[in-house]
């Protein structure tokens, strides 16, 4: 898997309102309305709508 980057200021914002936080998350893919996101501990996945855009 692709290694993730950290999350811009309007991702984070997503990322809270789905009651994650921020800081444990990396974004690996942003693919059709949708972030892909890789915890940086446990490396478990999750599928968020990107509601920023």
């Amino acid at each position: 898997m692709k290694n993730g980057k950290r999350p811009t200021r309007r991702e984070k914002e997503v990322i809270k309102k789905y009651n994650l936080n921020p800081s444990n998350w990396l974004v690996s893919k942003r693919h059709d309305g949708m972030l892909l996101l890789v915890h940086r501990f446990t490396n478990s996945v999750r599928r968020i709508p990107n509601d920023g855009r």
